[in-house]
């Protein structure tokens, strides 16, 4: 079987998009595993699906490359939102997308494409996470042996966020897979390490759950964005900058999360499978 694919990325944040709208895959979370699998497949962070919604005009469907399937994916509905414009399959340039998080409302800005990403939810059932209070904002916790200040936030999908002096100061790859298996996550969790250069701008390193370290993660950027407003370190509006590059966020409390970077097509190919 012949399946035609998109590299696409989003600061970084790499995809293989799929157009399911009339292919439908057979086991598409050993595919991911497969098809993810960096110098021996086409290699990324995520496996995307476009296919028909009932209630938007696409679904997408995201699959990490350990194959888990996850709720929302912030730098891949943009790359979404952007390959179902250039493939012309729909000509609006606001685009409702169907997600395990609700339906997102990507609008189509040039090169850019901004999302309206929804409410945060910060309850511990929310994201979840096995702690009975209201919300969990620089509360410290222990995770093997260390100290830290996380607050959590959902935006869909789990982040635990740590603000650090400096990020150069952690091993993230080591940290994140600890805190990510944490069995006070039922649901595992991405890992933010956080480091506020002003109240304007934010450097943010992302461990992602299911895939490890990522070179950008927008829900992560917006969690992050919506952590430093919560600790009062940040206004509204803030550049995330991360390894990939830069996004812009705005989150008012109360408010919904406006999430603003660009997507890019990188190749076409053809699998055969």
């Amino acid at each position: 079987m012949s399946i035609p694919f998109t590299k696409m990325h989003g600061i970084g944040n790499d995809f293989i998009v799929i157009n399911a709208l009339e292919i439908k895959l057979i086991n598409p979370q050993m595919l991911a595993r497969k098809w993810c699998r960096r110098r021996f497949a086409v290699g990324a962070d995520q496996l995307l699906l476009v296919e028909k919604s009932d209630t938007a005009d696409f679904k997408m469907r995201i699959f990490n490359a350990d194959g888990s399937e996850v709720e929302m994916c912030g730098n891949g509905i943009r790359c979404v939102a952007a390959y179902i414009h250039e493939k012309n399959l729909s000509f609006k340039t606001e685009i409702s997308i169907e997600t395990q998080a609700g339906v997102m409302y990507p609008v189509i800005l040039g090169h850019n494409i901004k999302v309206n990403m929804g409410k945060p939810k910060l309850s511990p059932d929310q994201i979840p996470f096995l702690y009975e209070g209201d919300k969990i904002v620089s509360m410290p916790f222990t995770f093997s042996n260390q100290t830290f200040f996380i607050t959590l936030v959902s935006m869909g999908n789990p982040h635990c966020v740590i603000f650090v002096e400096s990020l150069n100061d952690y091993d993230l790859s080591v940290l994140g897979h600890k805190i990510e298996h944490d069995k006070l996550f039922p649901n595992r969790t991405n890992v933010e390490l956080v480091e506020v250069v002003n109240d304007k701008h934010i450097k943010v390193r992302v461990w992602e759950r299911g895939t490890g370290l990522t070179l950008a993660c927008g829900t992560g950027a917006c969690a992050s964005a919506v952590a430093a407003k919560l600790n009062r370190l940040t206004q509204e509006s803030v550049t995330v900058s991360l390894p990939g590059g830069d996004l812009s966020v705005r989150w008012k409390e109360g408010d919904n999360v406006f999430l603003t970077g660009p997507a890019q097509k990188v190749f076409e190919g053809i699998i055969e499978e």
